[in-house]
């Protein structure tokens, strides 16, 4: 097809969508096929597959390629790919399905996309799989903890034929394929293309650095911005790419342009680098840049990093040649405040001290609402994260109690109610654990499964007021530390986030039962009762942590509203108020 085209910086490209014809066909015949609803993930997947950027694959990996890449970086052909492409689903799809046999690939909506001729079906090993990508089994690498945890355990490979790509409808105009950027440069005369590989906003030590390695390498800059899957906590790719936009008339006019990549990133850092270099080629790019720990997810909790910094440059450098891309090293720029001038950490005159904004920094003064000087970014950067990051005081946010029947969750939940809607300012919804039993649960019982399920509802609930600027006050029991992180990392994604437990001990809770729930469960009346015949997980590291046996409801809401304020939550005091 027309798409696959050679161009000077760039091998063959696959094209694996079909014509008008082929795709009714398979429509047609998909009725009597099984279906599977892509996961987020496999949709970034299965458009980069599509569109050529993963070439040379034609599909999801088989079981001797998928093998291949996770010994030796390579598929059983002997080709460079250092990371394994699959198709996770469940038992009971896996079970349906064999050598020969077709699955249609749906997008959420139940559009299908694409079909993959099966050829490989089988159980993974995950563990090993983490091990020898990700160099770790460890669930803190963010990595990790996707395959481990949110990863199917039957994997199938085989070739696919696409359909139609996935349909996004925000930034529609800087989405381009592999074949239309190639095209866009062979019209444009640009021949030396260097890639800016990132999943931040872009600031000034970000548009030096790529200026720089632009004109030292004589290029044009493609910023390569990844909007697909990034590391958890990243500023969403909506605030990400309009600042992208902001700055772009900072370059030299017609010398650099941006392009939007739906990757999903694995964080695997070396190999992940060797990854994005390939991808880089496919899209018609001679270059590109790598930074510290490129692509790498930082350092356990221990402090101890997963990769050296130095680790993925050196793994590019290795495979430069067959690659076809060059490496060019992202050198750490900083702010000399007595020359008003950035430039490499190595280069600062002996004595001087640079200037530096760490990121925790940033993420403070905007939590805080305080300056963003103009040296570290630019007023229209500085604007568009302020409109998706606002200071904490006019932030949403939830407070999540946890604690035993009878500790004082409910009490204690009611009388800070009264206070935030005293204060007045934002919007603020009780989500007790009766309440929402009876108007949002009312089918579940109080099996393990059940109460998880009501706790992940609570949780979406209070997503929804805090991301739109409200306060949620949630007071279930939550007796599992599993369900109660998945809700605050939920939660933490779109506002603020306080775990409140209510240690009251279990003998004080029980003395103050005036509904004989605990004698009941005692006598074995009530069954898989929390903290006598079912366990409470106690969380380790609350926000707050409030044992209510000696001191009133009204005491207790007060040491919330405080840690509120301390927090920011409340903003600050003015004229001694």
């Amino acid at each position: 097809m027309s798409d696959n085209l050679i161009t000077p910086h760039g091998g063959e490209l696959v094209d694996l969508l079909v014509d008008d014809a082929r795709a009714e066909e398979l429509k047609n015949a998909s009725r009597d096929w099984a279906s599977w609803d892509l996961t987020e993930r496999q949709l970034c997947d299965i458009e980069l597959l599509m569109n050529g950027a993963f070439s040379p694959l034609t599909g999801f990996l088989g079981k001797a390629d998928y093998d291949a890449v996770c010994d030796t970086m390579r598929l059983a052909d002997g080709t460079l790919w250092p990371m394994p492409i699959m198709l996770d689903v469940p038992a009971n799809v896996a079970e349906g399905l064999a050598s020969g046999s077709k699955l249609a690939l749906r997008d959420p909506e139940g559009v299908m996309l694409a079909v993959i001729h099966v050829e490989d079906v089988w159980e993974a090993d995950r563990k090993s799989e983490a091990d020898k990508v990700f160099g770790t089994t460890s669930t803190e690498h963010p990595g990790v903890e996707y395959l481990l945890n949110k990863t199917n355990p039957y994997y199938v490979g085989g070739r696919v034929e696409g359909l139609s790509l996935p349909i996004h409808y925000d930034f529609r105009l800087l989405r381009r394929t592999p074949a239309e950027l190639r095209r866009e440069f062979a019209k444009q005369g640009w021949r030396k293309i260097v890639a800016f590989q990132t999943r931040n906003p872009m600031h000034r030590a970000h548009v030096e650095l790529t200026m720089r390695a632009s004109a030292e390498t004589e290029s044009n800059l493609l910023i390569h911005p990844v909007v697909g899957m990034t590391k958890p906590g990243d500023v969403d790719h909506y605030t990400r790419v309009r600042a992208y936009q902001a700055i772009l008339d900072r370059y030299p006019r017609n010398t650099a342009k941006i392009s939007l990549l739906n990757l999903a990133m694995r964080m695997g850092g070396p190999r992940e680098a060797v990854w994005h270099a390939i991808i880089r080629k496919n899209h018609g790019c001679t270059q590109l840049i790598v930074g510290r720990d490129h692509a790498g997810p930082g350092s356990d909790s221990d402090g101890n990093p997963f990769y050296g910094p130095y680790d993925a440059q050196e793994m590019v450098i290795e495979h430069q040649e067959e690659l076809g891309v060059e490496m060019v090293p992202f050198k750490l720029m900083v702010y000399v405040e007595e020359q008003d001038t950035y430039m490499p950490i190595d280069e600062v005159p002996e004595g001087i001290k640079p200037l530096i904004i760490s990121g925790t920094d940033l993420r403070e003064r905007l939590a805080y609402g305080r300056e963003i000087p103009t040296w570290f970014t630019y007023p229209e950067v500085a604007t568009e994260l302020r409109k998706t990051h606002p200071p904490r005081s006019k932030q949403g946010l939830t407070i999540f109690f946890t604690g035993l029947s009878g500790s004082g969750k409910s009490t204690v939940a009611n009388a800070l109610l009264v206070k935030l809607l005293e204060m007045g300012g934002r919007p603020v919804t009780l989500l007790d654990g009766d309440i929402v039993r009876k108007n949002l649960s009312s089918e579940l019982g109080f099996s393990k499964e059940h109460r998880d399920l009501n706790i992940l509802r609570i949780g979406f609930v209070a997503s929804e007021i805090t991301k739109n600027g409200g306060i949620a006050i949630c007071a279930p029991i939550a007796p599992y530390s599993n369900v109660r992180k998945q809700n605050a990392e939920l939660i933490s994604g779109v506002g603020g986030y306080m775990l409140v437990h209510i240690s009251t001990p279990l003998e004080v809770c029980e003395q103050r039962d005036r509904k004989g729930l605990y004698a009941k469960a005692r006598a074995g009346i009530i069954k898989e009762f929390t903290g006598i015949s079912d366990p409470y997980e106690a969380p380790e590291n609350p926000d707050l942590r409030i044992d209510t046996t000696d001191i009133s409801p009204e005491e207790a809401a007060n040491m919330i509203v405080l840690h509120m304020e301390h927090m920011g939550y409340l903003g600050v005091r003015k004229n001694g108020a």
